[in-house]
């Protein structure tokens, strides 16, 4: 039975998830202050509890541009020929002046095609439609970059999970306080939505509805938008102007297919 025929679903199957923040999991940290967990780690979790074991690495790491998660992480990924792979990229390559949209496209097909090829099966992903703050000037780009994602899962038979239709995650509260990274529960509600898209069962809802808060007031939310601009926006801004990255000194939390069992 050739590779890509065997059933994606079943006890030792291997995943490999690759990309930059969102999927190394900033804004969900483990409660022991070990590192970051998000998405990729919870849905490999829900993976192993369905089916009591499975292989899991995540090369992904913070503040990488498209170029370097292929010369980075493409290479140790097709070398361990994963069945699954989890690939978001690009977005911070959107963020910066030079950012285009369809060039970046045509780098994510071919990164695609490769590892579709080695045999691995890949789950891609549009984002959250956020037109507000500071990102109302660059959604446009977003949108034309995530018709392309749409249409290179479409050509190569991926699994794709739709972010953009996913209203729960434009509320605040899916955001950390940095308002660029997914907090705790968005990134528990997006593997809940992976899980769906894998097939997985799943005991809760990805979109259950928030629970109802009072409105905050004009001088709270000025507070709020004086402390993100002061620890979260000017840094930001500080490592553009300098050419640094938050993820200068970042290596892979999971650099090799490792066992994961249930109920770890």
């Amino acid at each position: 039975m050739a590779v890509q025929d065997a059933p994606l679903l079943r006890p030792g199957m291997s995943l490999v998830s690759i990309g930059d923040s969102f999927t190394e999991g900033v804004g969900d940290p483990y409660p022991d202050g070990s590192g970051f967990r998000g998405w990729a780690d919870r849905t490999a979790e829900h993976l192993a509890d369905h089916l009591g074991e499975i292989r899991y690495a995540n090369l992904a790491v913070r503040g990488k541009l498209m170029r370097q998660i292929v010369t980075d992480q493409l290479p140790p990924t097709l070398e361990m020929a994963p069945d699954l792979v989890t690939l978001c990229a690009g977005g911070n390559d959107l963020l910066r002046p030079a950012g285009d949209p369809e060039r970046m496209a045509k780098i994510l097909d071919h990164t695609v095609s490769r590892l579709r090829a080695n045999g691995s099966q890949v789950v891609l992903f549009t984002g959250v439609n956020i037109a507000s703050g500071y990102m109302r000037g660059t959604i446009g780009l977003f949108a034309r970059y995530y018709l392309n994602v749409r249409a290179i899962a479409d050509r190569h038979d991926c699994l794709l999970v739709d972010q953009w239709s996913m209203d729960v995650l434009t509320d605040a509260r899916a955001w950390d306080a940095d308002r660029l990274h997914m907090s705790s529960e968005g990134h528990r509600r997006l593997a809940l939505r992976v899980a769906e898209v894998l097939g997985v069962p799943v005991a809760e809802r990805w979109d259950e509805p928030w629970p109802q808060v009072e409105p905050v007031g004009r001088t709270e939310a000025l507070r709020e938008d004086l402390t993100w601009v002061k620890d979260s926006l000017g840094p930001w801004i500080g490592r553009r102007l300098t050419g640094r990255s938050s993820g200068d000194t970042v290596t892979a939390k999971r650099p090799e297919l490792t066992p994961l069992t249930k109920g770890r």
